[in-house]
């Protein structure tokens, strides 16, 4: 098998296992809101799940704030696109 084959072969193999975006319903979207607005209002730490590059990452810190005309969400060490946002937990 030439390398250019076993490249292709791999990028095949990594693409299968990509996730799909979740399409979130009203009651969860609300309920990310509200508890983005509580740990903002309250200075509370939070973790935040996102959708990005085909898969779900995580990241936990203290919420500076979401800023809905531009579309995102700033926490201490990342700024994560609003609309990426999957899930939301107080600490």
């Amino acid at each position: 098998m030439m390398p250019e084959h076993a490249n292709l072969l791999k990028e095949m193999w990594r693409q299968k296992e990509w996730k799909e975006k979740p399409m979130l319903d009203e009651q969860l979207i609300n309920e990310i809101n509200l508890k983005l607005q509580f740990a903002l209002k309250d200075d509370l730490a939070i973790e935040v799940e996102y959708f990005q590059n085909h898969d779900y990452h995580k990241v936990k810190g203290k919420l500076l704030g979401v800023d809905t005309l531009l579309n995102y969400v700033g926490l201490e060490e990342k700024e994560i696109p609003l609309n990426s946002v999957t899930g939301a937990w107080i600490d």
